[in-house]
């Protein structure tokens, strides 16, 4: 298995993936317009979504609400241009490039989102994520992820084991993203998101591999 660039792999399927998504990922057609739900979408809410993709879970939240502000990060120039083709595009600013990287700002919006996109980074790296999005969050804000999971300790461990093992014989450099999918189950990402800062984490819907959490940002006092 010959693993590709994160952002090369994605813009080479770009023309097919959300019938991928929706007709191959179980759950797929109901876990979008949940986790559309649970973002609550209200008018000129500021929505950070990391990983927007082509936009499925935009779908779900804009047939709730069509008069949210959305900002979208996505590696992929290909997602991200078909994401521009969608009928909300002009209450989008997209950005290409990496969410580690992308300054998201201090209490600049009021909901997070990732979906179906945080499962192929390490603990450390997550970790240092769920840190930005805490400070990027209002207070009483709060980011929902929707992911793949694993199903217990030891199919994370074989995950992450068989994705440093075709790195090292790849000779593939380490600060570059490579698509493979390393999930974490979701006790460990219920600690990572409490270590970055979030007081309350719940794991509020599950569907086959696929979960989602609410990271709830503390209230002013």
């Amino acid at each position: 298995m010959q693993l590709e660039r994160m952002d090369a792999f994605f813009d080479a399927r770009t023309s097919q993936y959300e019938e991928h998504m929706l007709r191959n990922i179980v759950g797929a057609d109901a876990f979008y317009p949940e986790t559309a739900r649970l973002l609550a979408p209200f008018p000129e809410m500021r929505l950070l979504d990391l990983g927007c993709g082509t936009g499925l879970e935009l779908d779900a939240a804009f047939a709730l609400c069509s008069q949210i502000h959305v900002t979208g990060i996505d590696l992929s120039r290909g997602m991200l241009a078909r994401l521009r083709q969608k009928p909300y595009a002009d209450r989008l600013t997209l950005i290409h490039g990496s969410y580690f990287d992308v300054p998201f700002g201090q209490c600049a919006f009021d909901r997070a989102v990732s979906v179906e996109s945080l499962h192929h980074f390490s603990a450390v790296q997550k970790t240092a994520l769920y840190q930005k999005i805490h400070a990027a969050l209002i207070p009483g804000g709060y980011y929902v992820e929707t992911d793949y999971v694993a199903k217990d300790a030891s199919q994370e461990e074989f995950f992450f084991s068989e994705c440093a093992r075709l790195r090292r014989e790849q000779n593939l450099p380490k600060d570059e993203f490579f698509h493979y999918d390393t999930p974490h189950t979701v006790d460990n990402l219920r600690r990572m998101m409490l270590e970055a800062g979030f007081p309350q984490v719940e794991h509020v819907y599950q569907i086959e591999n696929t979960a989602i959490l609410i990271a709830k940002k503390e209230k002013e006092s």
